[in-house]
């Protein structure tokens, strides 16, 4: 086996664009398992999200990511090996930010997901992710700071053609500050510096004691690119974005079985 450990993003590249994970996927993953490897989710979704996922996958135990890296979890327990978040300092700071500019915004605290409208953008990601997002009565903002809420993760939902410039926006008003990356064609998200999907992957080679080299991982937003650039073996699925094809191996389509594929054909070297 090349690849001991084989970490794998979740939406647009395990699942399909219907919500569904294939029956191939599914078995490629329970074979590749069976051999001996470590079959990991690393994701920008929250554990309460992601956790009724695994199950579909036959994962009941084991280590999950969630919210690109701020999160890892015990998957058998829900026990956090690590939770990190924004200071209260921060979190105000980019919220009130963001407010300014009339953005659709999320805020994360622990197993809760605020948002600063009720709209259609909301109804769709509380459909997609089945998390049920709160609407306060008064600003994310004040709601942060007159809680002193601990928040792990900020979010904003736009149209598609409006992605780039808003994460412009953003990188603009904070420089490197944050870390700010794309994970959907509607989401930019905002975590604290150093959170992001390379540091998960390098908390896993040392929970594991795998070595890099031999650690693979699989994506298609730029929000997996410090995943790729951290893993010895980098796959892309084909709907993968132009950053990650240019440094990744390309393999099928979330639609076409893309985990499968690089499951079989390179993490267990079959013929």
């Amino acid at each position: 086996m090349k690849y001991r450990l084989f970490v794998s993003d979740f939406d647009g590249t395990l699942v399909r664009d219907d919500g569904t994970i294939s029956r191939r996927n599914i078995e490629a993953i329970s074979r590749y398992r069976a051999c001996g490897g470590i079959f990991a989710v690393c994701t920008g979704r929250m554990l309460s999200s992601i956790r009724p996922r695994l199950k579909e996958l036959g994962l009941h135990e084991g280590i999950v990511v969630a919210l690109q890296g701020a999160q890892i979890a015990d998957i058998a327990t829900g026990k956090l090996l690590k939770d990190d978040a924004f200071s209260e300092e921060d979190a105000l700071e980019v919220t009130r930010f963001l407010e300014e500019k009339d953005l659709h915004i999320h805020v994360y605290s622990g197993e809760d997901i605020y948002a600063n409208r009720r709209d259609g953008f909301l109804d769709a990601y509380e459909l997609v992710c089945k998390v049920k997002g709160l609407v306060p009565n008064m600003l994310l903002s004040d709601m942060v700071a007159s809680d002193h809420m601990r928040v792990t993760k900020i979010l904003v939902m736009c149209m598609p053609e409006e992605r780039y410039a808003v994460k412009e926006t953003i990188e603009k008003k904070f420089g490197e500050k944050y870390f700010v990356t794309l994970s959907s064609e509607w989401l930019v998200e905002i975590m604290p510096k150093g959170q992001t999907k390379g540091a998960a992957i390098a908390f896993l080679s040392d929970f594991y004691h795998i070595p890099k080299e031999e650690i693979a991982a699989i994506g298609d937003q730029e929000n997996d690119l410090p995943m790729l650039e951290a893993a010895g073996g980098k796959f892309v699925v084909a709907n993968g974005v132009p950053a990650l094809l240019r440094i990744a191996t390309k393999v099928p389509s979330h639609e076409e079985d893309g985990v499968a594929y690089a499951l079989r054909h390179f993490a267990m070297e079959e013929k």
